[in-house]
């Protein structure tokens, strides 16, 4: 029964809680502004101390011979990659006369295909004079490398197609000197052989004056290709500036700073695993959030609301405090400030019917150190709690933080109420002071909530509490109280479950 409900609630619990990673996420603000705004000074610094190096550019038109108007641009990717060779850049550097190595200069220099038939050459140099004499280099070498490959290619071709009609032109002659001086009719007997040579001499005298008509026209259309190659934008300086880059690079850092933040906030939370949500908190402590007070007092106009709060607050506990005869506790984590205040304002108002004494069991300065006023409780340490009269009202004021003394919570209280800050304990200690205050036989009254997120919409009330609590609602009769009364308590699931599991819990 016991594993079939286990397995049932994790398979309905989710793995990653969108809403409560969207929730803590945006709790961390100030990791994600830091980060982007450190990515956006980051950026404007670079563009200030770090300008671009000078830089030139030019345009040079290509015309190519396998122009196609649903051409994708291979030719032109292909004239992109024949510009980063050794031998284009060899030849612009012997025209500049630089006794740099051309593996060097390739790597200040970049070709782009703005379209089919454009090649646009970007060169950066160490003054603006020296990258525009660079650019003009490289357009010279491109352009003439590129006219001598057309030329080459031409020339190639002619050559070959000449080579053709020579070899016809000897078969050709073989023919001839077979006919002779004969006419088909002149010897009727050997009329088929001699009208088969005719045939073949007119077959081969077309093909002689086809190939000769084709060599002329691979030379025709390589001028026109040679010059619709030239340089259609001469080369230029490329102005920088300042306010624009430092503006770009001022939103690049942001938006790359902003991005590194969130992913850094949501990874942070997914690890941490730190319950920010009212509904988580309240089931991982096991008791139901009764109320929720700001860390801080906030804007003006937000300071009457949180008064009103804690007002209500007070009276609220106030009113339980008076109606128990044992005294109560306030268990802080992450938040000892504001359980201070809230244990002065609970003494104040139960003061009004009797003496009180609040019983500082905090770590740090909170109480210790205050300054009295007129009409402030006693305030007494834990040493001397033992020392306070049994007329005297108590409230204790301790923490359930890592390094707490499970076993002196007793003393401040056997009840309690948990004032805890949202998303400061991870989900796991959660589980630990449940079950460190259940041990010691400490119900918990209920949970005050610091910090919340304002737009926090789920239900911090355990209304099942032995199927969704980490401790059930069943009741037994508990020791006696000191003062000869009995009280019944909130026992854990392990203690609810079986003698077996209550024994082991003991």
């Amino acid at each position: 029964m016991t594993t079939s409900t286990t397995s049932e609630s994790s398979a309905a619990t989710p793995l990653i809680d969108l809403q409560a990673l969207v929730v803590a996420v945006r709790r961390r603000r100030r990791l994600w502004c830091a980060m982007a705004l450190l990515g956006l000074l980051i950026g404007a610094a670079v563009a200030v101390l770090l300008p671009p190096a000078p830089a030139a550019v030019t345009k040079v038109l290509v015309a190519h011979q396998e122009d196609q108007p649903n051409d994708t641009g291979t030719l032109i990717r292909t004239d992109v990659q024949l510009l980063g060779t050794t031998r284009i850049a060899d030849q612009a550097l012997r025209s500049l006369k630089s006794p740099e190595k051309p593996e060097d200069f390739m790597r200040d220099y970049r070709g782009t295909g703005l379209s089919n038939n454009v090649l646009q050459i970007d060169v950066t140099g160490d003054t603006d004079a020296e990258a525009v004499a660079r650019a003009k280099a490289l357009a010279d070498a491109f352009v003439a490398d590129h006219a001598k490959r057309v030329r080459d290619i031409a020339d190639a071709e002619a050559k070959g197609l000449l080579a053709q009609r020579d070899r016809m032109q000897e078969e050709l002659a073989g023919v001839n000197k077979q006919i002779g001086g004969r006419s088909p009719d002149s010897d009727p007997k050997a009329s088929a052989s001699m009208e088969s040579l005719f045939a073949r001499r007119a077959e081969l005298t077309s093909r002689v004056a086809d190939f000769s008509q084709r060599a002329e026209e691979a030379r025709i259309g390589t001028p026109q290709l040679i010059a619709g190659t030239q340089i259609v934008d001469a080369p230029r300086a490329v102005r920088h500036s300042l306010p624009k880059a430092a503006v770009t690079n001022a939103v690049i850092g942001l938006v790359l700073g902003l991005f590194v933040g969130l992913a850094l906030a949501a990874v942070g939370v997914v690890v941490a695993d730190r319950p920010v949500l009212r509904r988580d908190i309240a089931a991982n402590l096991g008791a139901s959030v009764i109320a929720e007070l700001p860390r801080r007092s906030g804007r003006l106009w937000q300071r009457r609301r949180t008064r009103v709060a804690r007002e209500r607050l007070t009276t609220s506990l106030a009113r339980t405090v008076r109606g128990s005869a044992e005294p109560v506790s306030l268990l802080e984590l992450g938040c000892a400030r504001s359980t201070s205040v809230i244990a002065l304002d609970l003494a104040r108002a139960v003061a009004a019917q009797g003496p009180v004494v609040v019983i500082d069991g905090l770590p740090g300065p909170q109480l210790a150190k205050r300054r009295p006023k007129s009409g402030d409780p006693t305030v007494v340490s834990g040493e001397r709690a033992a020392a306070v009269s049994p007329q005297e009202r108590l409230i204790g004021v301790g923490s359930v933080a890592p390094g707490t003394a499970w076993t002196d919570l007793q003393y401040l209280g056997t009840q309690t109420v948990l004032v805890v800050r949202a998303g400061h304990g991870s989900a796991a200690w959660l589980h630990t002071v449940a079950r460190q205050l259940a041990d010691q036989r400490i119900p918990v009254i209920g949970v005050v909530l610091i910090d919340p997120d304002p737009r926090d919409r789920t239900d911090g009330t355990l209304w099942d509490g032995l199927h969704t609590a980490l401790r059930g609602r069943s009741e037994i009769p508990a020791r006696q109280n000191r003062t000869g009364g009995r009280r019944t308590e909130r026992l854990p699931v392990w203690a609810a479950q079986g003698p077996d599991n209550d024994q082991e819990a003991r």
